[in-house]
């Protein structure tokens, strides 16, 4: 698939999937753009951010530091 430099986004998925997609992000009041701006920012920002592991009460987790 060729990057180019408009800021379309362009992808071939299940017409089925596309269908069903879409009615779930209306009953939430998003768009399809909506959502796909929303996911690819999360994304971005949890992978491109280093992070510390922690336990389940948010505790630095010494053992994995050394």
């Amino acid at each position: 698939m060729s990057i180019g430099r408009s800021g379309r986004v362009v992808i071939e998925i299940d017409p089925a999937l596309k269908k069903t997609l879409h009615a779930t992000l209306m009953k939430n009041g998003l768009t399809l753009k909506d959502w796909f701006v929303l996911s690819a920012e999360n994304y971005l920002t949890n992978t491109t951010q280093g992070s510390l592991p922690f336990d389940e009460d948010e505790h630095q987790m010494k053992d994995t530091l050394k």
